[in-house]
């Protein structure tokens, strides 16, 4: 399945459903919705509390008949009705008036690179829930390297890496279309996750809140290489007592404790080089690798990445925000209509 330019440019809005983040492009308004994926639901009564960063706020601070819920996983809706509920509330009762005022509205989504026909049908599903009578599906990878100003449509290779919370993609583009691509299932939560088992195993120290980013705390100012200050303090609760605690944690050994998951996307980044032909991989030395997602902005990570591929590497001005700006991009007919193939494998 393909979808046109021509086609994009008849959608009114476009939805960028993250792990993380959800955001909003309606077409002459730009992007209108850039909030957390997440909602807060009474258990007793089903009703939706809240939605977006006063939901997050929430995690781990609500009583037992409060849950916080989040229907996006990995780039794929896994409970509809409530990514549809979730969308609603985001959008607000004036602006989904207004899109609804619509003849025949239309819509697109990002989806990501190898999504199978199920994740495929969810988003489409979430998005007629909301009134679409049509919905468009675009590769995020074609969606962020178009919305980070990579040259796509030329004859030559550009390099994109999607670090997303829950995956990473990694392709290789040229002539509008994706040459090579690989999809690992890591992401920001996984490097996360290994700093708070290394504080947990190490320090005997619980953070207050999963939702709290732990490489940012461990890791701000010093990056993932080994220079700067060689140890940084964290505050959380002792495991053995339950009380508040402070310690001085170095940082070598934090870095030590996150190599697993970033050697799964070296591994990545080498597959994909090793698959793509040699001409465009010589085109790569020189223009390396673009780093777009949320998780790009993890400190040191780009430094990382080019101390291991010996190639530049370079993060996007808005790298959270450049798959929905790409979409954007589309519907604005600001793409000049060459062999763009948004659903390219």
């Amino acid at each position: 399945m393909t979808v046109s330019l021509d086609q994009l440019r008849r959608c009114h809005f476009a939805v960028d459903l993250g792990a993380a983040r959800t955001r909003v492009y309606v077409k002459g308004a730009g992007l209108v919705v850039d909030q957390p994926s997440a909602a807060a639901v009474n258990t007793r009564t089903g009703a939706l509390i809240a939605v977006g960063e006063f939901a997050e706020k929430m995690t781990g601070r609500t009583p037992a008949y409060i849950r916080v819920v989040r229907p996006v996983s990995g780039g794929t809706v896994v409970d509809i009705e409530m990514a549809q509920r979730m969308l609603r509330q985001l959008l607000g009762e004036k602006l989904r008036r207004a899109l609804r005022r619509k003849p025949r509205l239309r819509a697109a989504a990002c989806t990501p690179h190898d999504a199978d026909p199920l994740a495929q049908r969810a988003a489409v599903e979430t998005l007629v829930g909301l009134g679409a009578r049509r919905v468009e599906l675009v590769d995020t990878l074609v969606a962020a390297a178009v919305g980070c100003g990579l040259p796509v449509e030329r004859p030559e290779a550009s390099m994109i890496m999607v670090c997303g919370a829950a995956a990473t993609q990694i392709a290789v583009l040229s002539l509008g279309s994706i040459v090579t691509a690989q999809r690992i299932p890591v992401g920001g939560e996984a490097v996360d996750h290994a700093i708070v088992q290394h504080l947990r195993h190490q320090h005997e120290l619980m953070l207050p809140s999963q939702s709290v980013r732990p490489l940012q705390l461990a890791l701000s100012g010093n990056g993932l290489t080994p220079h700067g200050p060689s140890s940084t303090e964290i505050h959380g609760r002792d495991v053995a007592t339950g009380l508040a605690r402070s310690v001085q944690v170095d940082t070598a050994a934090v870095r030590d404790a996150i190599q697993t998951p970033l050697t799964a996307v070296l591994d990545g980044i080498g597959k994909v080089l090793r698959d793509c032909p040699p001409d465009l991989v010589a085109d790569l030395a020189d223009r390396g690798i673009m780093m777009v997602g949320g998780s790009a902005l993890l400190p040191g990570l780009d430094q990382m990445l080019r101390h291991a591929t010996g190639m530049p590497v370079h993060i996007a001005d808005r790298p959270d925000i450049c798959a929905v700006q790409g979409l954007g991009e589309m519907l604005e007919g600001r793409i000049e209509p060459l062999s763009l193939d948004p659903l390219a494998a």
